[in-house]
């Protein structure tokens, strides 16, 4: 049982306001409504007060009492019951099994006389269905046996919509949406009245004792069971928290979270809906009445009101704090909210809930613990001072005051647990990296940030590296040492480059790749300084480093320059530079000529012919090396061939000169055709190559772009070679053959007819001659076309001179231009399809239509 106080009893209505020096009426119901307080009596009144709350030294308070009126309400039975409906203005007073509508201020019955009849009890769904602002839904016990209504009460009228049947008398009701909970004669039910759906709860017997059916709260109910229990049921018919004992006796109960106030003819009892336990006892006979309104606990007696004061809550939570009841320290809290004002609550509320997660942090319970931090808005830095050395040097943090924990650090708290330490710092690690970009780290980002890194470095968390790489706040000097302290020279690279110092993050990475200091954090370190330079702006850093991993490797080395942004190798790496540093490096200096020939396609003859002589000294170095070095040396011979087939940029008579007697005959071949010296190209071709097909490619590769006679020219010309008199080569015949079959649109069919021996067969010919007759009868047939078309052109403009010369036109000196408005001098004009005349001279000068010539401008 707890040791304070958790309320006093203090007066509100005495007797003498509400009878004066009479004896007669007793109290029989209350009603409280804000500062309204409402009381009905046996002599058929209702009294209206004015509470006024005063505050006490003490955290206690008192109440006094202000009469504002009192009316008679016509009856001579007493006043059953009050309630107050403020969204409407009205009490509802039941009297004599009749409910009455009054305005809450005047205590005037509504004009339209509207009341509820045949009322035996009520009460007030505060969980309304209707969705109806303008009307209360109100539950009666009917005069009706075994009769349930419920009613829709508005400003002046009320409105039956349910009858219910019970399967007993009804004796008490409470109600939420459209579930009712009922003491019947034997038993307590739940009854949905919109289904008809009953659950039995318990049984009871209502000639021993006094039912009690009370709503508190969404969907559940408080009642009274058997054996003294304070019950709980829900609308689904069972029990989520333990029943209460209380007296056998009991006769009213109410609800001021957390707790049970019950009252039976001697005492007032308190009990704690977290623990089940009594908490505190008050005397007080002859009590009636016990209920709540809003969080406000009145009793009364028949010749008095009486309030039920809550104590203050800050030392009933700090003893459960102390004891470690979190749970029930925290509930309490939150119910003190309404009794607190609201600046003076969140301070207190925020420093429960920090001491709170404390105690769970301390209980290594690191869910709970975060959830209370994060809830009671915890400086993260309260937190990280447990952990010596975590906090910057440079942190100006002091422990709250009076402090929210007992304990001086880490090694305090788990008593030199290592393994309790791990999880600790699992936890802050977790909890930092949460928190580190909410609200929760403004004002000292620097202090999570570098509390983090240190965390990370100590236990070789992968998340050091993403931590270095985004946006953070670590503060250099705590930070490097500490990563050197655990050599993560990698990090310390990141950390110095976070920190624009790319030169002492460089130097450091090439270290670790020379072996100069240790640290395996990343295998391909050397491809990740390659792509640090590439993407550096800093061109004296690019330039200090470029031999080194050129020095590693050439090919990847060169990455440096060629796969820098676009806008960067414009501006700011001079190209000619490069090619100077990258001659030490032939590799290296053939994969930058071949960017910036193939992929920057720089239109420069420097490096078209440079990168063709590199290739070719390539394919001369290579070409001894039959076996070992093939297919490098094919693919290089290949690179060189496109390149002087596409470019037209290198110096063709200094490549002739280099290839001759080198025994490439296709690379020749090509630049002869690039001198537009055709003949010694196909020569070389089809009597040294005999590559027939390659012949076939060169005639359409030098062709395309050109016009068809331009075309048709090389492939007679490869004709004209296949069929050159001299010793008969049946290869010769068959290329010919092909050539003529597979390419007839590129062929003259009358000039090759001539060429052809007398002696080849139709047969052999047939796709060249179907090709070239359906050509010849195409072009005809287009021509025809072509010529009916034209003639038709034609004829149309002659019926349209014939129109327009059948047409007269009077010209007379009075007669306007229709461009200059200048008169004719002259029988010389020059008329428009529209009608309008102007000079001669205008028109040649001007070649827009004139408007027509208005009505009155016609002679």
């Amino acid at each position: 049982m707890m040791s304070t106080k958790a309320f006093t009893l203090v007066s509100a209505v005495e007797r003498e306001l509400l009878v004066g020096d009479k004896d007669q009426g007793h109290i029989e119901c209350v009603e409280c409504c804000g500062k309204n307080l409402y009381v009905g009596t046996s002599d058929c009144i209702v009294y209206h007060f004015l509470l006024e709350e005063r505050a006490q030294p003490a955290g206690t308070a008192t109440f006094s009492a202000t009469k504002q009126l009192h009316r008679h309400l016509g009856f001579r039975k007493p006043v059953s019951e009050l309630r107050a409906a403020s969204a409407l203005n009205r009490l509802l007073v039941l009297c004599d099994n009749s409910i009455t509508l009054v305005n809450m201020m005047s205590l005037e019955p509504v004009p339209s006389g509207a009341r509820i009849k045949g009322a035996v009890a009520l009460a007030l769904n505060e969980n309304p269905v209707s969705g109806d602002p303008f009307c209360v839904e109100v539950c009666i016990i009917s005069v009706k046996r075994r009769t349930i209504q419920v009613f829709l009460v508005y400003e002046d009228r009320v409105q039956i919509v349910r009858e219910v049947s019970t399967p007993e008398q009804p004796l008490a009701v409470a109600v939420d949406g459209h579930f009712l909970c009922l003491a019947l004669t034997t038993q307590y039910i739940i009854l949905n009245y919109n289904t008809g759906v009953a659950q039995d709860l318990f049984p009871y017997c209502s000639d021993e004792k006094r039912p009690i059916v009370k709503r508190i709260g969404r969907q559940e109910f408080l009642l009274a069971g058997p054996g003294g229990l304070g019950m709980f049921a829900t609308v689904a018919g069972i029990s989520q928290r333990a029943p209460v004992h209380w007296s056998e006796n009991v006769i009213g109960a109410a609800i001021c979270f957390p707790y049970v106030i019950a009252l039976d003819n001697e005492f007032i009892t308190v009990h704690s809906m977290l623990d089940q336990q009594q908490k505190q006892t008050l005397p007080f006979k002859e009590g009636h009445i016990l209920q709540d309104f809003e969080g406000r606990v009145i009793v009364a007696t028949s010749k008095g009101v009486y309030i039920l004061v809550p104590l203050p809550l800050e030392k009933q939570i700090q003893d459960l704090l102390a004891s470690r009841r979190v749970e029930e320290a925290l509930v309490l809290a939150k119910g003190a909210r309404r009794n607190i004002p609201k600046e003076k609550f969140q301070v207190m509320y925020r420093r429960i809930l920090q001491q709170a997660g404390f105690i769970q942090f301390a209980q290594l319970q690191f869910l709970e613990a975060k959830e209370l931090f994060r809830s009671g808005q915890l400086d993260v830095r309260e937190l990280i001072s447990l952990y010596p050395f975590l906090l910057p040097t440079s942190s100006s943090f002091t422990r709250s005051h009076p402090p929210l924990h007992e304990y001086a650090d880490l090694n305090q708290l788990t008593q030199g647990d290592q393994e309790k330490m791990a999880k600790c710092k699992r936890f802050l690690m977790s909890y930092l990296n949460e928190v580190r970009s909410t609200e929760v780290a403004n004002g000292y980002k620097e202090d999570i940030d570098t509390a983090l890194l240190k965390l990370y470095a100590e236990a070789d968390h992968d998340s050091l590296l993403d931590l270095l790489v985004t946006e953070n706040s670590c503060l250099l000097t705590d930070s490097a040492a500490w990563l050197e302290k655990h050599k993560k020279y990698f990090a310390l690279g990141l950390l110095y480059h976070y920190n624009n110092q790319d030169a002492a993050a460089v130097q450091l990475w090439v270290n670790i790749v020379n072996g100069d200091i240790h640290d395996s954090t990343r295998s391909d370190l050397y491809e990740y300084v390659v792509d640090f330079l590439t993407y550096s702006l800093d061109q004296e850093l690019v330039w200090k480093y470029a031999d080194w991993v050129l020095q590693k490797s050439e090919e990847v080395g060169v990455q440096v320059f060629t796969r820098r942004p676009l806008d960067e190798q414009q501006n700011s790496f001079n190209p000619d530079s490069i090619i100077t540093c990258l001659k030490k490096y032939p590799k290296a200096l053939v994969k930058y000529l071949e960017h910036l020939v193939i992929d920057r396609r720089l239109q420069k003859e420097e490096y078209h012919t440079h990168l063709a002589l590199l290739y070719l000294d390539e394919v001369l170095q290579q070409r001894p090396g039959a076996n070992s070095k093939g297919a490098e040396a094919t693919e290089t011979q290949a690179k060189l061939q496109h390149l002087l087939q596409k470019s037209d940029l290198y110096r063709v008579h200094f490549l002739i000169d280099r290839v001759r007697g080198a025994g490439l005959p296709m690379e020749s071949a090509i630049l002869h055709g690039k001198l537009e010296e055709h003949e010694e190209a196909l020569r070389i071709l089809v009597h040294e190559l005999q590559d027939f097909s390659a012949a076939e490619d060169y005639c359409l590769w030098r062709s395309e772009g050109r016009d068809p006679p331009y075309r048709q020219r090389l492939f007679h010309t490869l004709l004209a070679m296949y069929l050159q008199p001299g010793p008969s080569v049946p290869e010769l015949a068959v290329a010919a053959t092909d050539l003529l079959n597979h390419h007839a649109a590129e062929f003259d069919a009358a000039r090759v007819l001539q060429l052809l021996p007398g002696t080849w067969s139709v047969q052999l010919l047939r796709p060249f001659l179907t090709g070239a007759v359906r050509d010849s009868v195409h072009a005809r047939r287009t021509t025809q076309v072509a010529l009916g078309l034209a003639k038709s052109e034609n004829l149309i403009y002659k019926y349209d001179k014939m129109k327009l010369k059948g047409i007269s036109v009077r010209l007379s000196d009075k007669k306007l231009c229709q461009m200059c408005q200048n008169p004719f001098r002259e029988p010389v004009f020059v008329r428009y399809p529209n009608g309008g005349l102007v000079h001669t001279h205008c028109a040649a000068g001007r070649h827009t239509n004139p408007s027509p010539p208005g009505p009155g401008a016609r002679t």
